[in-house]
């Protein structure tokens, strides 16, 4: 039972992680939805890596978690792929670095949790928006996908009509970074408090 429960919280944990990301995991919508996308996923990153390392009580964990999540969105990314949508229609997202800061911290302050959700979720909530505007300067104009190659699961409303990059943030990195980085540190101890 020990082993299924570290699988269960695995698989479940992944699921709402990639759901909550659902704003940046399809390209036409991730500029405009980048801060929305760096508060979601440093949160839920942290909450279920710190659940799941204080569980295990091994440095590494976070990491072993957040590659889990990595390969469940490529497995995603390839589906969309053979249904003929271009590669750069998915973006994966960069979680293994942060996730890696994390592990790092439990491990340099000898597994002490606090300092894992305090230190830790703040590293994290600064670092997962740098290296996800990384990886979004690196694939094709959003903007040109999101007009080429519409969701089909988009309501009509959703659909985009006209660029609306640069109007609603003058920095997403810094508020991403901001906004993650403060709300990864409650909820990530909120999540230990449940653990213990």
């Amino acid at each position: 039972t020990h082993y299924l429960f570290i699988v269960v919280v695995a698989v479940n944990s992944t699921l709402l992680t990639i759901n909550a990301g659902d704003y940046i995991f399809y390209t036409d919508w991730a500029w405009t939805s980048f801060v929305v996308f760096s508060i979601a996923q440093s949160t839920m990153l942290v909450v279920g890596a710190i659940y799941y390392m204080l569980f295990t009580g091994v440095p590494g964990t976070a990491t072993y978690y957040a590659t889990i999540m990595t390969i469940y969105t490529w497995v995603a990314k390839g589906a969309w792929f053979g249904l003929e949508y271009p590669y750069d229609f998915v973006t994966v997202p960069v979680w293994i670095p942060s996730a890696m800061l994390l592990d790092l911290t439990y491990w340099a302050t000898r597994r002490n949790k606090h300092a894992a959700i305090i230190v830790g979720g703040t590293l994290v909530g600064l670092s997962l928006p740098v290296f996800n505007m990384i990886n979004l300067l690196l694939i094709a104009d959003p903007l040109e996908t999101a007009f080429k190659y519409p969701r089909p699961t988009l309501p009509p409303y959703m659909t985009p009509i006209e660029p609306q990059v640069g109007k609603f943030y003058n920095s997403p990195v810094a508020l991403g970074s901001g906004a993650g980085a403060v709300l990864s540190v409650p909820i990530a101890a909120l999540g230990a408090k449940l653990n213990t």
